[in-house]
């Protein structure tokens, strides 16, 4: 095929001036928001170290500042039963999957719309018999058509970095996905050891109140005391043993959480953990105001958001401005399929189109402020997202403080509670009280031992709500198995040009 000099010419002047106006791209560039100027989480003094309890789960609990956070943050509980069932909720959680799987999405999406950077090249045949006038004639077609956008004014590039930011948000919101999860089955599993643990003291306080009321049966039959003790000491025996099921409740749906949490149904066994065996951390990271903003995932996923708003007012922008397009084509067109590819049979063109809008009844400028008001939108959604992560570190960190005072508290109340106890039933067995003090005294042990340990279980739950609250050092999660598609990729390619070098 042969193309004339002056053809070839205009064709890379063209070339030439398109790569010269596509280093450009209209719109704003965007700028990643300052981070904000706050020196610590609430206004009152900064918390240095919690009061501590000889308890389990009562240790003094002291502040890092910018001590960084593990990846596996939970380990630090020291529970090999929570690890497992970790394990297995990060394995086969449906929510996480279905996450995972969006990215994917978004990913695919991504490396689709790159396509747009490259000419779109298609080949056809077409063969066509036809009779006209009496005559009856055949012709053959085959050629192969090229069709380029000029990204002149940066539409293309612009479309694609939106893309790319979906992309980023997708990845940020798999993290938060997998910090919720991994936060979820460690609060479920303090709760149902928590339940359990205050089941287990309330069937002692049954226990205790059944083995007294044998007791009073056998001093009513000798005629030591009256019908009233025995029928008081029933009717508490009674009330004690109508708060289990409720108890129990609690119990059975803490337990079938974590089936589901685990991708499990409910009537599949999963590992429990026992509340006294748990290790309560005693160093805890308290990262700098400054850094939170670059590890709380929803933050950085609300500023993926953002940058994909900036990106589209780029868009807007370019589409009221000329769109440029080359196209060309080559084949051959003859009457004989024998003469298709001979040398006289060769076809070809080559054309360039520029588009301008001139009028659209103000739709395009009106899509254009649509789209700073997306980005208003996103940014103003950005900054609530921020001022609710710090609300939610300042909440936290006030909450180990007030749990850690509670423990000591409650300690104290059940120690008290159980001397107190134990004085009131020896003065009824000496006839220096009555019963009804026996059952007050009871009903207050009961209380401050289910309190205590409902105390202690705030102080794991909270302490894990800590590291959810800092973002969960999913930084530091540089060998996980959830990785994008799109970073192996990134990976492969800038493998691929060192070996070229």
């Amino acid at each position: 095929m042969n193309y004339s000099n002056a053809s070839l010419q205009a064709a890379a002047k063209a070339l030439a001036l398109a790569c010269v106006l596509s280093g450009c791209a209209v719109g704003p560039d965007f700028r990643q928001p300052d981070a904000p100027s706050v020196k610590s989480y609430d206004a009152d003094n900064p918390i240095e170290q919690t009061v501590s309890a000889n308890v389990a789960g009562g240790v003094s609990q002291r502040f890092v500042h910018g001590q960084d956070i593990p990846s596996a943050w939970w380990t630090l509980f020291r529970s090999e039963s929570l690890n497992k069932l970790i394990a297995k909720s990060l394995e086969s959680n449906p929510s996480l999957q279905a996450a995972q799987a969006s990215l994917r999405s978004v990913e695919e999406n991504f490396y689709a719309g790159e396509g747009a950077f490259f000419p779109s090249v298609t080949a056809g045949g077409t063969a066509t018999r036809q009779k006209a006038n009496g005559n009856i004639s055949s012709l053959y077609n085959a050629s192969v058509s090229v069709s380029y956008n000029l990204d002149v004014f940066g539409g293309t590039r612009r479309t694609v970095e939106a893309l790319d930011a979906y992309v980023e948000n997708e990845r940020f919101q798999l993290e938060a996905t997998h910090l919720s999860l991994t936060s979820n089955v460690v609060t479920a599993a303090i709760q149902e050891a928590s339940v359990r643990a205050q089941i287990e003291a309330l069937r002692e306080v049954i226990a205790g109140e059944r083995k007294q009321l044998d007791i009073m049966k056998k001093q009513f039959e000798l005629g030591a005391i009256s019908a009233a003790p025995v029928l008081a000491q029933t009717a508490a025996l009674s009330q004690t043993e109508a708060s289990l099921p409720a108890l129990e409740k609690q119990w059975m749906q803490a337990k079938h959480q974590l089936s589901a949490l685990a991708g499990r149904f409910p009537s599949e066994a999963m590992e429990t953990v026992d509340l006294d065996v748990l290790q309560l951390p005693e160093d805890l990271p308290l990262t700098l105001p400054s850094k939170l903003v670059e590890q709380r995932p929803d933050i950085k996923a609300a500023e993926a958001i953002m940058r994909a708003a900036n990106a589209k007012i780029g868009v807007a922008t370019a589409n009221m401005l000329p769109q440029i397009t080359l196209s060309g084509s080559t084949g051959s067109s003859a009457t004989d399929f024998a003469n298709l590819f001979t040398p006289g049979a060769a076809i070809w063109s080559l054309a360039g189109g520029v588009t301008q809008p001139i009028f659209r009844a103000g739709e395009l400028m009106h899509k254009r402020l649509a789209a700073k008001a997306d980005y208003d939108a996103a940014e103003a959604l950005y900054r609530s997202t921020v001022i609710a992560a710090f609300q939610n570190v300042a909440d936290t960190l006030r909450a180990l403080q007030k749990d850690a005072e509670t423990v000591k508290l409650r300690l104290a109340a059940e120690k008290a509670a159980l001397a107190s106890l134990a004085i009131t039933q020896s003065q009824f067995q000496n006839g220096a009280v009555d019963y009804v003090a026996v059952l007050t005294a009871e009903e207050t042990y009961q209380q401050a031992k289910m309190e205590l340990v409902k105390a202690r279980a705030s102080r794991y739950a909270d302490t894990a709500a800590l590291f959810q609250a800092l973002g969960g050092g999913w930084w530091n999660r540089a060998n996980d198995k959830i990785i994008s598609e799109k970073e192996k990729k990134d990976e492969a390619v800038v493998a691929s040009s060192k070996g070229d070098e």
